[in-house]
């Protein structure tokens, strides 16, 4: 029987990363870019503007809305291994090095959120709540097969977005970011079968790209607090 397991707002976590980045130097890093943006913004045409039915956190224009999408879903990545790290039975699931590695992935998914949240200032979103209920929190294989979701969703997610990027500097960064996320999701299948870790290539060879609408209606599965899909390229 799955254990329902309540998951706080996921902008009451403060945890501190032992890689040690400082808010100001990201500051400083997108203030350089933030008139690029603002442009960006101003000259991109949304789509579904006008759904009245759709009521979910709305999560803005142009290059601010992809990078409130991704912040989005790095909220919910590090929420979810957070609570993995954190359970009372997380050292009796997991033996002492698939420790470290669900520690470090914790760590990166915190500095992810953490840098998007710097990055957008005030045109961040809120802090959402996740909802867990549906993840056996006391199973291994429960809890790597969900971190295999996150990190394949959150791998073609940036995919799919990064199209949709106006800013060269923001283009960047989401480069760097996806191949971490990468690497997470070889390591998670390698765990739960060995050698798996690139068995959901395309016929190129290629990783899977998925479009910010439908990314947005899996992480909606996942949360309390919805995120809308207005203005979201299809």
């Amino acid at each position: 029987m799955k254990r329902q397991i309540s998951s706080p707002p996921l902008q009451d976590e403060k945890l501190i990363s032992s890689f040690g980045i400082q808010r100001r130097n990201m500051l400083k890093f997108f203030g350089a870019s933030a008139a690029v943006v603002a442009l960006g913004s101003a000259c991109r045409k949304n789509h579904d503007d006008n759904n009245p039915a759709d009521t979910g956190v709305f999560l803005g224009a142009g290059d601010f809305q992809i990078l409130n999408f991704a912040y989005a879903l790095e909220q919910l990545e590090a929420a979810f291994y957070i609570q993995v790290v954190t359970a009372a039975n997380f050292t009796t699931l997991f033996p002492s090095l698939e420790q470290t590695y669900m520690n470090d992935i914790r760590d990166h998914e915190v500095i992810h959120r953490e840098f998007f949240k710097a990055a957008l200032g005030s045109n961040a979103i809120q802090g959402l709540t996740p909802n867990f209920s549906s993840i056996d929190f006391t199973s291994r294989l429960g809890i790597l097969n969900a971190a295999k979701a996150f990190e394949d969703t959150g791998v073609s997610a940036y995919n799919g977005a990064a199209q949709y990027i106006s800013d060269i500097n923001y283009l960047g960064v989401a480069g760097k970011i996806v191949s971490v996320e990468a690497r997470h999701a070889a390591l998670i299948r390698d765990l739960i079968s060995n050698g798996t870790f690139a068995d959901d290539l395309d016929t190129n060879a290629k990783d899977i790209e998925k479009t910010p609408t439908a990314v947005v209606d899996i992480a909606n599965t996942f949360l309390t607090t919805k995120i809308s899909k207005r203005g979201l390229p299809a």
